[in-house]
């Protein structure tokens, strides 16, 4: 089994204030959902009303899988008109990783 975590960095576009932030990012969270089948959540910079940071995770009994899914997840984002991705940083966890029991 391999996980794939990526964490997106990303400047907003026009928003003003916490509530515009929540309603320009939570549409890109339920598509990324609905397009690549992640689990994604805004995990950071939750009091910065122009940044936000975005964790996407997948997991796949095929490395080059889990790759190629944060692969489109990150290009898709960084291709948004209304986002500037700032930095993406990505951590793969396979079988022959440490696991705690």
């Amino acid at each position: 089994m391999f996980v794939g975590a990526l964490e997106l960095d990303v400047l907003l576009g026009d928003v003003q204030s916490l509530k515009q932030k929540r309603s320009a990012v939570r549409p890109v969270l339920a598509e990324l959902r609905r397009r690549y089948e992640v689990a994604v959540a805004e995990a950071g910079h939750h009091d910065l009303h122009r940044r936000a940071l975005i964790g996407v995770a997948a997991v796949s009994g095929d490395a080059t899988h889990v790759r190629d899914l944060l692969d489109s997840c990150e290009r898709w984002v960084a291709d948004r008109p209304d986002l500037e991705l700032l930095s993406a940083h990505r951590r793969l966890l396979g079988p022959e990783d440490e696991a705690g029991d």
